[in-house]
């Protein structure tokens, strides 16, 4: 008997750790990364994650890159934050994190798909206190985006390497005049700058522009004072005044994609593979995406990455915590559901995973990671990034207002770098 006993008890403590608790609802806020935002596609996701854990209730609200961070920060003063939110780690590990929100997730890099993560990718989910704050799922490498139809009725295409799909800074000014010069489209490209979203674009633009960088190597200074800096916003100053390029104050990157989905811009400077799969269905007749680095003065870019992952509020209560967990390491480490996760997302694994687009109807997306070679640092976790962000457009639109790019920059400097 007591032989029998010992075995019952062994079977028991094999079994999942949910298998014998009770019922737990845990809730998860998705920013809307990929098809991450949508209802249908998150549902699926989360059957497959309840037909493994059938007690664990996951209610899950859509928040958007509008007003989002505002939800969160409203949320974390009354005590309702969500157990689980997916985004990247300027959020995640600079912000939520380093203001001791969030738990501590090294335990999830200890198990062998987290052993696995690329280092630079598990590198910028840590933060300075050296606590993991986030578990990442997927990443890409940012872009823009031409009209290629445009482009070649205005024997612009010349400008643009096909091969690499890299240009120069001074083939970026050649195209943006044979565009307007030719009238093949309302407006070439739209310098927007009405709020933060999309901001790593106009940051890329810039700072590509004469090879300069946003920060230092280190991620603890911004240095958009550099000249090379300062000569690329004068540049797009100056191509704003001479009317071959555009600045609009009053729309942030989902305005300016909307333009170029519809055929009034001729480029945006927001983009990337599950942007591209997203807006297919969205495109005017005129328009033919063709997907591009940031123009370069050398013709070699330096492209903004974007790292996605889940984190966990620390909410005070260990089993909703616990279900937490589980749900982040059934979505990232699952062998057959990791796939689905990432295929979701429309961007790549941040460990290998084999390609999961070919055959799909987004095997388009595979063409995007012939820009991983581009791939910059990851700056978003340098100090102070949430006022940066605001700081960002507030300087451009006081620049493209006609001020001195020099002295605004001053500005901007004097109130990010404290």
């Amino acid at each position: 008997m007591k032989k029998l006993l010992a075995l019952l008890l062994c079977l028991m403590l094999a079994l999942p750790v949910f298998a014998l608790a009770e019922d737990v609802e845990i809730t998860l806020w998705t920013y809307p990364i990929g098809s991450w935002g949508n209802q249908e596609t998150v549902d699926a996701l989360i059957a497959d994650f309840n037909a493994a854990y059938p007690n664990i209730k996951v209610k899950v609200q859509f928040i958007d890159y509008q007003t989002g961070d505002d939800q969160v920060t409203t949320a974390i003063e009354a005590k309702t934050t969500p157990d689980i939110i997916f985004e990247g780690p300027e959020r995640l590990v600079a912000n939520w994190g380093a203001k001791g929100k969030m738990l501590d997730l090294t335990d999830l890099f200890e198990t062998e798909a987290g052993k696995a993560i690329y280092e630079t990718v598990a590198g910028s989910c840590k933060g300075a206190d050296g606590k993991y704050y986030e578990y990442p799922l997927c990443m890409t490498t940012h872009c823009m985006v031409i009209n290629k139809k445009a482009f070649e009725a205005a024997d612009a295409m010349k400008y643009i390497d096909e091969t690499t799909r890299t240009w120069t800074t001074e083939g970026f000014e050649a195209a943006c005049r044979a565009l307007t010069e030719n009238g093949f489209c309302p407006v070439t490209g739209i310098v927007y700058c009405g709020g933060q979203g999309g901001d790593q674009g106009t940051r890329a633009l810039v700072y590509n522009l004469y090879s300069g960088h946003f920060t230092n190597e280190g991620f603890t200074v911004y240095t958009m004072d550099s000249e090379e800096n300062i000569k690329g916003l004068e540049k797009l100053q100056a191509m704003v005044a001479e009317g071959i390029l555009a600045d609009d104050p009053g729309i942030v990157a989902g305005d300016a994609i909307s333009l170029f989905c519809n055929g009034t811009a001729s480029m945006c400077f927001c983009w990337n593979a599950a942007l591209d799969s997203n807006n297919r269905a969205t495109l005017a007749e005129n328009v033919e995406p063709y997907a591009v680095a940031f123009p370069s003065d050398d013709g070699v870019p330096a492209l903004d990455g974007g790292i996605w992952g889940f984190g966990i509020f620390d909410n005070g209560d260990e089993a909703k915590a616990a279900a937490a967990k589980e749900f982040i390491k059934f979505m990232c480490n699952d062998d057959a559901q990791a796939p689905k996760s990432v295929y979701a997302t429309g961007y790549f694994a941040t460990r290998p995973m084999g390609d999961i687009y070919t055959g799909t109807e987004k095997e388009g997306n595979t063409a995007y990671d012939a820009f991983s070679p581009y791939f910059g640092g990851y700056y978003q976790i340098a100090p102070n990034w949430a006022n940066q962000r605001t700081e960002w457009w507030n300087l451009l639109q006081r620049i493209f207002a006609g001020g001195n790019v020099a002295e605004e920059v001053a500005v901007y400097i004097s109130k990010t770098n404290l």
